[in-house]
């Protein structure tokens, strides 16, 4: 026979939000243990103080930009005129052959002048030619 307790009976219960704070505190704890546990190691490097590039070595990329009138500039040097931009691609092509050119143009600048530096970049014999182009502005 049972006999019935007085006290009411109550369900145990597991509270969340105590255990998330508790695993929240566990993990933080972890990672600044292990973060203190790291140590940093490098090595002392003496980085070179000039950087420029050796005059032995070939130029492997050649900006061309075309300008109103028209005016030439290689590399931001200004060139008298078509024949002198070429005189200079076949001095770079000649010291090597596999040289890239960049041509970009004004906005005020003739077709027809770019198109006359494409054609000398091509008798020249450089394959590798790439065009600077900027999109329109919207109006």
């Amino acid at each position: 026979m049972r006999i019935a307790s007085p006290l009411p009976k109550k369900k145990a219960r597991i509270e969340i939000i105590p255990l998330i704070d508790i695993m929240f505190f566990l993990l933080a704890s972890f990672m600044m243990v292990s973060l203190s546990q790291t140590h940093m190691k490098g090595i002392k490097v003496n980085l070179p103080v000039n950087t420029a590039i050796p005059q032995n070595q070939p130029k492997d990329y050649v900006s061309i930009r075309v300008a109103a009138g028209p005016i030439y500039y290689l590399d931001n040097q200004p060139m008298s005129d078509d024949q002198a931009v070429m005189k200079r691609l076949l001095e770079l092509y000649a010291g090597n052959p596999e040289l890239k050119v960049s041509i970009s143009a004004e906005m005020l600048a003739y077709h027809g002048d770019v198109i006359r530096i494409l054609d000398h970049v091509r008798a020249v014999g450089i394959k590798k030619v790439g065009y600077q182009i900027r999109a329109a502005a919207k109006q």
